[in-house]
């Protein structure tokens, strides 16, 4: 009689699921964070000139204003 040990495989499998899985939401969270700042660029690119002075924003500035945190990280 043979006996298959399939304990190796199943764990394999299990990590190459978990792997996936990370990527993907990696990738969703990516995503998401896309669109709430495209949304933001957009809100603040339809407020007046004087409606951004008052946030003390300048209209050419609305893009490094939106990713302001990702600027100050490099």
């Amino acid at each position: 009689m043979a006996y298959i040990n399939n304990t190796n495989l199943s764990a394999s499998l299990r990590q190459s699921v978990e792997v996936k899985l990370a990527r993907l939401s990696d990738r969703l969270e990516a995503y998401a964070n896309r669109r709430a700042r495209r949304a933001e660029i957009e809100y603040l690119e339809a407020l007046s000139d004087a409606e951004l002075a008052a946030r003390g924003i300048e209209r050419d500035d609305i893009v490094r204003h939106v990713f302001r945190d990702r600027l100050l990280s490099l």
